[in-house]
């Protein structure tokens, strides 16, 4: 009789756990570790935003009566990405991890420091922080890493924020690798232009998050481009066709790619009176390339919506 109630008890801690705790180990959809760095053990990513062009905050150096003392502003390509770790490792223990890993890296120390020495409660409002829930920080305890890396005239920057929440551990990393913003301006007569020649032309001037379908408001130059070409050549329609790169699944990506045209497509009848019936919609996923998946770089030109002549 015992041995079916320890049987009966094992077996409801095994429901209890699918899938619900599994659900919750899983990263978070469209993310991925930074190359050459890496996570800490058990972790799973809580958070994951990449910019092409941002600027993020980083402290190079301790706060001094609650101020910052060597503050800098980046600008150029973002990653953000948080972890959490199942309780049972220390703050000090994930934060070494990271920095060997960045030390390894080619990354040399600016700034790392411990709660008190950091500067309290008022470094921790002063550092580029993901939302709750993807990053929790503990005023009173967490560690800070700063460090910069020179590579052939490219300088990238890197910043580990490490605290707790709940006995579990959240860790933030931060790589900006600094560069002038590409120009992804395309105008309507070079839009004319690309759509009678080649029959297509790509647009990365069409921003939204990592895997969402929301037009983000930095479009509007484009779109404003798009309605000037389609007024201008009032009996012209166009295919509206979405690209992803190739992370995540296959099926996904076709949606998420089918979804990203129809926002465009749905931008352009409500803001600019363009009528639906000259633009229709698809989507192809990661099925026609122009990079290498493979890559940071070949993934960024993978990622866009082209105007196609029908």
């Amino acid at each position: 009789m015992r041995c079916l109630l320890v049987l009966s008890f094992a077996c409801l801690l095994a429901f209890q756990s699918t899938p619900s705790a599994i659900a919750q180990q899983r990263d978070v959809s469209g993310s991925r570790d930074f190359p050459g760095i890496g996570r800490f053990g058990g972790s799973n990513i809580t958070g994951y935003q990449l910019k092409d062009f941002d600027a993020s905050r980083l402290q190079a150096a301790p706060f001094k009566d609650g101020k910052a003392t060597d503050e800098r502003r980046l600008e150029g390509r973002v990653t953000r990405i948080a972890y959490r770790t199942n309780p049972g490792p220390s703050i000090l223990e994930v934060s070494r991890n990271f920095e060997t890993q960045l030390a390894k890296a080619g990354f040399e120390t600016l700034l790392a420091c411990d709660t008190d020495a950091c500067g309290g409660i008022p470094f921790t409002e002063a550092v580029d922080v993901l939302p709750i829930p993807a990053m929790w920080i503990d005023g009173f305890n967490y560690r800070y890493y700063a460090g910069r890396k020179a590579d052939g005239g490219t300088e990238t920057y890197a910043a580990v924020l490490v605290s707790t929440n709940n006995n579990e551990i959240y860790a933030q990393l931060v790589v900006t690798q600094i560069g002038a913003m590409a120009n992804k301006m395309v105008d309507a007569a070079a839009m004319a232009k690309g759509l009678g020649e080649k029959g297509h032309i790509a647009l990365y001037g069409i921003y939204f998050d990592t895997d969402k379908a929301v037009l983000k408001p930095e479009s509007k130059p484009t779109l404003d481009e798009i309605a000037k070409l389609l007024r201008a050549q009032a009996t012209l329609a166009v295919f509206i066709v979405g690209h992803t790169d190739s992370q995540g699944s296959f099926d996904h990506n076709m949606t998420l790619s089918r979804q990203r045209a129809e926002a465009v497509a749905a931008e352009l009848v409500r803001t600019y009176q363009i009528a639906r019936a000259r633009l229709r919609t698809a989507g192809i996923g990661f099925l026609a390339p122009v990079g290498s998946n493979a890559t940071e770089d070949g993934r960024a030109l993978n990622r866009r919506v082209e105007l196609v002549a029908p």
